[in-house]
């Protein structure tokens, strides 16, 4: 207990007990050269799950939308010192996310320029005059320069002309452009590149774990993709949100099976945390921190892991697959969320508590609960 509370003060020096009893912490949470007040209140025997958290309006605004993931952190962490350094990773990440939306949206504007655009949007462009012919001439020019076996399709107009680019890893990537006078292709198509190259590491990340696991969806990721959920056993998965900004953090991550496969899962994760090395792939701090080698594709198929709902008797529905288990480990069927949503409305023995419904399995009978998430209904 010395060394956690010692851990605690080395990591949070503004956070302190407020009584002997040490069940009320409050003070600060540093992330990103920023304070933020918090208050943290512990029941009698100091377990985290039954804590409840009390933030300033700045860090409750900051936190908005992530309250699911706060929660979850709260419930499967050992001690305080293990939820605080798990808030200040998940802060992190929400400063780098929209660290990353704002590159993102900078980017674009850079790569369309005031000299170019998608589409014609009023009638003043659309009765525009033509090009000079110097245009055409300069955009000839500047496609040799930079190769013509780089030029995947061109209109009759040369208004609308894709090009093909490939990464440090052989990728193909193309780009569509919508060409103006005095525009700068050379330019452009630079900056692209610059692009390409930046986002290569999440690249190499995401086809890694797509070569070496049997990923369930999506099922053919475009590169635009950054989730993926990964096959663990039967009926049993995880689902991981990969940060193309910094691609070898760990990633945003939960377990979907029954409870008595996923919590050790979960605690596994908790306990391990500290083993993460960003100089490693993700796959393989994954093995690591999980203990756990995950099903090889050269072995496996994927209809292993892939069984139906046991209400529809299909696989895929409306493009999702089953991600609700039966909790006993005599059953374990997999069912979709809206199929079980449907069975357990019907029956007159279940009863609902705000979102989460209360049945039976339609399998074996036994207790069933249902968490209905939003998106999904």
């Amino acid at each position: 207990m010395a060394v956690t509370e010692a851990s605690l003060l080395r990591q949070c020096p503004l956070l302190l007990p407020q009584n002997r009893s040490k069940t009320v912490y409050e003070g600060f949470i540093s992330a990103q050269g920023r304070d933020f007040h918090l208050r943290i209140v512990l029941p009698e025997d100091l377990q985290l799950k039954n804590a409840r958290l009390l933030c300033s309006w700045q860090l409750r605004t900051i936190l908005s939308g992530y309250h699911r993931i706060v929660q979850q952190r709260m419930q499967h962490s050992p001690d305080l010192m293990s939820f605080m350094m798990e808030l200040k990773m998940l802060l992190l990440k929400i400063f780098c996310r929209e660290l990353l939306i704002s590159c993102l949206v900078n980017l674009r504007y850079s790569l369309y320029w005031r000299d170019w655009e998608v589409a014609l949007k009023n009638r003043q462009e659309l009765y525009a005059l033509p090009p000079p012919p110097q245009f055409y001439s300069s955009l000839i020019e500047e496609i040799g320069t930079l190769g013509w076996d780089k030029l995947v399709y061109a209109d009759t107009c040369f208004s609308t002309i894709k090009l093909k680019a490939e990464d440090a890893s052989g990728r193909e990537h193309l780009i569509t452009l919508k060409l103006k006078a005095k525009s700068s292709l050379i330019s452009i198509y630079s900056q692209f590149l610059a692009a390409i190259e930046s986002l290569k590491a999440f690249w190499d990340v995401m086809d890694e774990i797509d070569e070496k696991t049997w990923v369930l969806e999506p099922e053919k990721p475009p590169r635009s993709a950054a989730a993926r959920r990964i096959a663990l056993g039967n009926n049993v998965s995880i689902n991981i949100e990969v940060d193309p900004r910094h691609p070898t953090m760990l990633p945003e991550c939960f377990f979907l099976g029954a409870d008595h496969v996923v919590k050790p899962l979960g605690i596994k994760l908790s306990r391990n945390i500290h083993l993460w090395d960003p100089e490693n792939s993700v796959l393989q701090n994954l093995k690591d921190v999980l203990e756990i080698d995950f099903p090889a594709r050269a072995i496996l198929e994927k209809s292993d892991f892939t069984m139906d709902c046991g209400i529809c008797y299909a696989y895929q529905l409306d493009g999702t697959i089953p991600d609700q288990v039966c909790d006993n480990s005599q059953c374990g069927q997999p069912f979709h969320q809206i199929c079980l949503y449907e069975w357990l409305r019907g029956l007159l023995t279940s009863r609902q508590s705000f979102n989460i419904i209360f049945g039976e399995c339609p399998y074996c009978s036994k207790p069933i609960t249902l968490k209905m998430s939003g998106r999904k209904h």
